[in-house]
């Protein structure tokens, strides 16, 4: 791998024409990274964490940071000689303590595996089957072919390993292949929304479902993934057979028969948001109208002259529903409780052409950019989620750190309603900020519910008739019913049946509260793993898709284990499971999405987390780096 990047001469004209467009912060960082003068991260150059990657600096202090940087790298640039990959620990630490205020060590190894250089992939295989057990036959199994599926599969192809991805969709995608409602987009900023190792020129900010759909389908083309991918078959059971130390694999395939195939490990990579979640509402086989959820649109529908029902005001539906009051007659919105959002003006605004100039062209411009966006976002504000047991706890806070969030939004929603204050006691959240999804918003939102075509009804749905919905004790006209009602996160491996040792089920074993270690694996299911398995989703700290490539990496270096220890099965210990479920349920109850009661999503049945990492960033990273073979019973291979 080089460790470093060639610079052209012929960058400069681009530079000195485009620079304008820069964001400060990553200018900075990326003058500073290749002259090696720290000093450039001067203190009235400190960029405000929250607007990151702007620098949130009054015009003049911005322009005299983009000028003296722009000259550095100029000078950089003329040199004609390559620049350096890797920052280098002097430099993470300094960044740390200009920007974060902290000379933590686990915030500076953080930042050590936050940076990846455009062409690089530090976290991939450095061995191959053939190097390792090279006379050992060995297969994967993986169990879709989403985000986390192809991050896996990658992995599994790097290190020579034969492995199958079954779909049960005609394509790849998962959730992004799914969902094709209107304006379906990542609520992730794009450039942190995709692999570390894998670029892409991002046309938004946010990226729009089929742009997310074109970068995952290109990765998997590149990558030669497509040719190991069987669609439209469907995993319905896998069993651990103890008498061969292998997984059987029920499949149904494309003309519904069914088979069995076997592997040495399985990998589920089926997602925590890909089953409908539709409420049990009476009388609702009974409407008259076309009602679907909006994981399965119906785009033969012409909404023009309607009445439109949209239940739920979770994420899709605030992405939606604005689509809808446009083109519908009459948009009744029925909400269980007002989501709290996040200001975000640049939510649906394209990058401009010289921004993706600089992007695309100016050597680790993209590198340092996708950094100043992470770091924030990966340290997060797990401080505002997290119960002060000295704060004197209230519906709406549950420390000063959690207050002054509420402080924040409640402010943005009040601006919002501007002169409709009737509006306020129905959109103001009446919990604390980050015990449900906080939804980012570019103003769309309260806009919409101003219109004079849409109602927002906040008593419950108490039923359907043939011609409308029913809440308040009133019954509105409805032609057509939209679920923004969520999915069944907490269902982890459903419909699956998946049977372990000593014929052990999965679902009975775990009843509501599912845990797995480091959400991937499980005792007495040995050689399975859990790609964003329970516990592993993100709420005001780090990103889903790091954490995906976290896992992805456990996994290649469980197999590397199997391999090189010449054992056919690994089985975590039980003592191991308990303690990193207590911890991790311990830290949950602590968190305001558990710790509130408040209903959501994040919580089962029985009102515990199993969806949501309670823990810092660097935490998971560092508990899934390596393979500990002391967490697990090791079994070795009979070679009769």
């Amino acid at each position: 791998m080089s460790t470093t990047t060639p610079v052209s001469t012929t960058v400069l004209a681009g530079l000195e024409e485009h620079v304008h467009a820069a964001a400060v912060p990553t200018l900075v960082l990326l003058a500073a990274h290749v002259t090696g003068d720290l000093s450039l991260l001067r203190p009235e150059w400190k960029p405000s964490a929250a607007v990151l990657p702007q620098s949130g600096l009054d015009p003049a202090t911005d322009e005299e940071a983009r000028a003296v940087c722009a000259a550095r790298l100029a000078e950089a640039i003329s040199s004609g000689e390559p620049w350096p990959n890797q920052p280098t620990e002097e430099f993470l630490r300094a960044v740390a303590d200009w920007a974060l205020d902290s000379d933590d060590d686990d915030i500076a190894a953080l930042l050590s595996v936050a940076f990846v250089a455009e062409g690089t992939d530090p976290r991939a295989p450095r061995w191959t089957i053939d190097e390792v057990a090279p006379d050992r036959p060995f297969r994967a199994i993986v169990i879709g072919s989403g985000i986390a599926g192809l991050m896996v599969g990658l992995r599994l192809k790097q290190a020579g390993i034969d492995f199958t991805i079954y779909e049960k969709a005609p394509h790849i995608g998962g959730t992004w292949w799914e969902n094709t409602y209107p304006d379906c987009r990542t609520d992730v900023h794009s450039h942190i929304y995709t692999y570390s190792f894998q670029a892409h020129d991002w046309p938004s900010y946010f990226g729009r479902q089929e742009v997310i759909l074109d970068y995952l389908t290109d990765f998997a083309k590149n990558n030669g993934l497509l040719e190991h991918i069987r669609f439209n078959t469907e995993v319905s059971d896998a069993t651990w057979d103890e008498q061969s130390s292998r997984w059987n694999v029920g499949i149904i395939d494309p003309d519904r028969k069914a088979a069995v195939e076997s592997a040495d490990i399985l990998v589920s990579a089926v997602g925590q948001l890909n089953r409908p979640m539709i409420p049990d509402l009476p009388g609702l086989d009974g409407f008259s109208g076309p009602a679907f959820h909006s994981a399965e649109w119906d785009h033969s529908i012409d909404f023009t002259g309607k009445n439109v029902a949209v239940i739920g005001t979770g994420a899709s539906a605030l992405q939606f529903a604005p689509t809808l009051a446009r083109q519908a007659a009459k948009v009744t919105i029925y909400q269980r409780s007002a989501p709290w959002l996040m200001p975000t003006p640049e939510l649906r605004q394209e990058i401009g052409e010289s921004e993706r100039w600089l992007l695309n062209n100016l050597p680790l411009y993209r590198s340092f950019y996708r950094f100043t966006i992470f770091v924030p976002r990966a340290i997060g504000q797990l401080d505002a989620a997290t119960v002060d047991p000295n704060y004197p706890p209230t519906e709406v806070a549950v420390s000063e750190a959690n207050e002054r969030l509420r402080v924040l939004l409640t402010g943005y929603l009040t601006e919002q309603a501007g002169d409709r204050t009737d509006l306020l006691p129905k959109i103001i959240p009446d919990y604390p900020a980050g015990a449900k999804r906080i939804i980012r918003d570019d103003g769309t939102w309260v806009a919409t519910l101003k219109r004079d075509n849409v109602e927002l009804v906040t008593s419950a749905v108490s039923g359907i008739t043939a011609d409308g919905v029913v809440a308040d004790g009133t019954e509105r006209p409805a032609d057509v019913i939209v679920f923004g009602t969520g999915f069944r996160a907490s269902d982890f491996l459903t419909p699956m049946t998946v049977t372990g040792a000593g014929g052990k089920d999965l679902h009975d074993a775990w009843g509501l509260d599912a845990c797995a270690y480091m959400g991937l694996t499980i005792p007495d299911f040995p050689n399975l793993f859990c790609m964003y398995g329970p516990n592993t989703g993100l709420v005001l700290h780090g990103n889903v898709v790091f954490f995906m490539e976290c896992q992805a990496n456990y996994v290649a270096k469980s197999v590397e284990l199997l391999l090189r220890e010449d054992v056919h099965s690994m089985s975590l210990t039980q003592e191991k499971f308990e303690s990193y479920r207590d911890e991790i349920f311990a830290a949950s109850a602590h968190r305001v999405w558990e710790w509130s009661g408040t209903h959501s999503w994040y919580q089962n049945a029985a009102g515990r987390s199993t969806i949501m990492w309670p823990l810092p960033t660097w935490d998971y990273v560092e508990g899934t780096s390596e393979v500990d073979p002391s967490h697990y019973t090791l079994n070795e291979r009979n070679h009769r």
